[in-house]
């Protein structure tokens, strides 16, 4: 292990815990997943962030962060498209109702969704551009990416775990129909909420 890797590790692992335990669009639908569907059926949900994540963290490090540098265009109909498929969640979240599904109605994300989901995440994109450009734990690109890609894995998967854990949790104290549909509107304008970032960038 280099005495460059060594260095920046840390930071590496800080960000990476950082940014994967703290609120977002990803955190924001486990806990209402956890809630609605329990944690066994949203475990493909918090499998295809994990994927998701990696494959975009990759694929930046492999030459798609250049695009955006060069075309700044595409970054802004990417937020567009973003806050659009967020609104559109939102308000599925919002109009849930009663814990109890019957077949065929309302289920969780599934795996491929969850990691398609992640194309159009804000706090994604960040995340791994971020890292890409700031985080240093090789010179060479590539390799900085993959480091950062287990990273995010290795870290990242029990941190938004715990978000699906706690709206399991919850499902008791929100077995009351009342409750959870309180909960879910509540879940529904933090989902909002967390696209201002996005829509400042837009505005400004």
């Amino acid at each position: 292990m280099s005495a460059e890797l060594l260095s920046a590790l840390p930071a590496g692992i800080l960000f990476a815990l950082v940014t994967t335990i703290t609120p977002g669009p990803n955190n924001t639908m486990l806990l209402a997943s956890g809630v609605n569907f329990g944690f066994r059926r949203t475990l493909p949900h918090i499998l295809g962030i994990s994927a998701g994540v990696v494959l975009l963290m990759l694929s930046v490090g492999f030459g798609l962060g250049e695009a955006f540098r060069r075309f700044p265009m595409l970054y802004s109909v990417l937020e567009v498209a973003s806050i659009a498929y967020l609104l559109y969640l939102a308000w599925k979240i919002g109009t849930s109702g009663e814990i109890q599904v019957r077949k065929g109605e309302r289920r969780p994300m599934r795996f491929h969704e969850a990691i398609a989901f992640q194309w159009i995440n804000p706090k994604a994109w960040m995340m791994v551009l971020t890292a890409a450009t700031t985080i240093r734990l090789s010179a060479d690109f590539g390799v900085n990416a993959v480091i950062m890609a287990s990273l995010f894995y290795v870290i990242g998967l029990p941190c938004i775990c715990l978000w699906a854990a706690f709206g399991t949790a919850l499902r008791r104290f929100l077995a009351d129909p009342r409750r959870l549909r309180a909960f879910n509107v509540v879940m529904a304008l933090l989902l909002v909420a967390s696209m201002y970032p996005a829509a400042l960038h837009l505005l400004g």
